[in-house]
Order: C-alpha cells, then structure tokens, then sequence
C-alpha cells in the first residue's frame, strides 16, 4: 500500500513528548491511535493442544536485521493483526478485522538457528519480592503467574495480558491451554488469624496460589502465522479473559514513547522466574536499543518471566498525577551478532498505536473508548 512508511511516521508521531521547560518531567505522550475492528468471524476445527510450553523464545534477529526488513503491505499488517480466540470449551474462531484512518506496522522476515543463550548479565541484579505487604500491594500485586509457567498483568477487571507463546507455539496451543488457570498470590491462613495486621514477623508471611479459569483467549494471527522467527517477536502478546473478576487494582497499557523519552531510559518488569519458585522476581534495567516494534535490554530475567507487563511511571498531564503504564511485554531471549562480536538481549515487545488498539478493542469491545493511547 503505497504511503505506509508515512503511516507509520504519523502513528509515532505524538504531542507533548519534548521538555518544554528546566521543570519538564517525563510525561505520557498523547497518541491518536487508528480503529480496529472485526470485519469477519469463522468457526475453526477444534485444536490439538499438542505443543509442548516454552518458556521462552529465541531469535537470532537483532535490531539491525529488524531495522533493515521491508515494510510489510497494508494487507499483511490487516492479516498479523487478525486474531484466533480460543474459548474454555475448546471451540475456536479466527476473526479477520479492517484497520481504519491509520494504520502500519512492521514486522520482520528473518530465519535463523538459535544460540547458546543467557539471560543474566554480570552481577545479578533482580530482586526477590517478600511478605504480603509489598507482594498484595500495587503494582506488584499486577503480576500473576500463568498455569502453563509463565507470568501475565492484570489489565483491567477480568483481563490479563501476556506473551503468545505461553500458549501457543506459533503453530499449535500448547498442553494445557484448553484448561488455562491464572494464579494469584494469596498469604496463607491459619488458625483463624484471617484479617489480622501482624506484619512484623521475623519470617516472611507464606504466601499460596489461588487460581481462576480462563474464559477465553485472544492471539493475534502476526504469532501464529507461522512461528517466531517467521517475523521475529513482533507479535509475542495475548489477552486472556477471566471466567470471573479478580477484584484487584490493574494496570493501564499504554502506547510505548521511544525509548529516550522513557524516565531514565529505564523499563520495570516483575515476574514468576522459574529459578526462584514461588517469588515473585522484580528488576529494572536500561534499554539499550530499540525498533517499531521491539524493546532490546538487558534486565537478568530466568524463563517463567517470559509475559510479564513492562512498564514505567510518567506524569499524566490531564489527571495532574503521577501514572504506571504498561508499554510492552517481556517476551525472551535473542543472540546477534553485532559486527563479527556475540551480544545477547532480552526482548519486550513493544505497544505500538496498533498494537493498542487491538488489545483495548479486545478489553472493552468498544473502539470509542480505545482512541487515545
């Protein structure tokens, strides 16, 4: 479609993003997002559930190989954004949507073997959460663990958002999709002490999981068009919707500003690390690089953190306040080669003004509340 890189520049293009003035402080962008909307549903054959769950994902397409792809046509970017929605009954949907006023993306078109991968850099600089009065409160309270071993966000009363591949493979649902749990932690009660304040104990309060099923899930068909490295990790996200609400405080997403407006240039992730069972492992990092649609850091991050919501706090101007948002969602790893030398990062997937339509169409059914990112 011709005019798309110009898309695609109005897409990024966002006010009030540069310091005005030596007070300025890093504030959230106000971004006109395009419309998203479901055009067509199909009734799919039944899935398989025969993949087996990963942890993480690997590709070996760093930013200079995402930076150097084509652009994809507006036709692809309507396809990558089309979704399967899988219900708890096992039946499935793919759902064609139409991109309307704006619309781009990018996407990218790579191959490759993985690599002997790491994921912590140096002295390892994540930190264990403790006791309820820091693992019950916002925004670690956000953070809840996937039955199939990864992390997701609460997002909004009866959603949580995290990465594809924790249920599907790029090409099948995984082993326990079908009867998908999402975890909460809860402290432990005993002897009839529910409601008690004692919060200085000397030993930190044992905390339990308390699940709720999954109604249905959302995957965007850019994830399971074919597998990761088809077009990178471009497309690592899903929305799943609760069988009930989980009367918790949630976190808004948002659009991800570039990553030199981001306070510090800094990014905060909290996740279930599977070297940590049972903790619920929080760290922030710098951004060393980005794309459209990627993050590329290096926060030591373990598989089972793979879902977990990447934020920031900004200043919001119109409610004169201090706001968390979620900008992207950690997806794993990737080894490049940066000019003959190994470098290795881990990945987030970026919000994009796309990507935000889609997710907040799927969360509120109603693009007229999904305008502004």
């Amino acid at each position: 479609m011709a005019g798309l890189s110009t898309l695609i520049l109005l897409l990024c293009a966002a006010k009030d993003v540069m310091p005005s003035s030596p007070h300025w402080k890093p504030t959230w962008p106000s971004y006109r997002v395009p419309v998203i909307l479901p055009q067509s549903t199909l009734n799919l054959d039944k899935p398989q559930f025969d993949a087996e769950a990963r942890l993480e994902v690997v590709s070996p397409c760093g930013p200079a190989c995402h930076k150097s792809s084509p652009l994809p046509t507006y036709e692809e970017v309507k396809n990558y954004l089309s979704y399967e929605t899988l219900y708890a009954n096992g039946s499935l949907t793919e759902t064609e949507v139409g991109i309307y006023i704006l619309s781009s993306s990018s996407s990218d078109g790579s191959r490759g073997k993985s690599r002997t991968k790491r994921q912590i850099y140096g002295y390892d600089s994540r930190f264990s959460i403790f006791g309820k009065d820091f693992l019950l409160n916002y925004p670690f309270s956000t953070s809840v663990k996937l039955s199939t071993g990864c992390t997701g966000t609460l997002v909004a009363e009866k959603h949580v958002l995290t990465a594809a591949h924790c249920i599907h493979d790029g090409k099948s649902y995984v082993k326990g999709a079908q009867k998908l749990r999402v975890g909460f932690l809860k402290p432990k009660v005993k002897d009839g002490s529910k409601g008690s304040n004692i919060t200085n104990s000397a030993m930190p309060e044992k905390m339990k999981f308390q699940w709720i099923r999954v109604k249905r899930t959302h995957v965007p068909k850019g994830w399971i068009k074919g597998n990761a490295n088809d077009i990178g990790m471009d497309y690592d996200y899903a929305l799943l919707e609760l069988k009930k609400p989980h009367k918790r405080k949630f976190m808004k997403i948002g659009v991800s500003p570039p990553a030199r407006h981001l306070p510090g240039g800094r990014i905060h992730f909290s996740g279930y690390d599977n070297d940590r069972p049972g903790n619920l492992v929080y760290r922030f990092c710098d951004v060393k690089d980005e794309t459209y649609d990627l993050l590329y850091q290096q926060c030591d991050a373990q598989p089972g953190a793979s879902g977990s919501g990447v934020y920031v706090r900004m200043w919001k101007r119109q409610n004169h306040k201090w706001e968390r948002k979620i900008i992207g969602i950690f997806s794993g790893h990737q080894w490049v080669d940066m000019n003959g030398t190994p470098q290795d990062f881990n990945v987030a997937v970026r919000i994009t003004p796309l990507k935000y339509a889609q997710i907040c169409y799927w969360i509120k059914g109603n693009y007229l509340d999904c305008r502004e990112g």
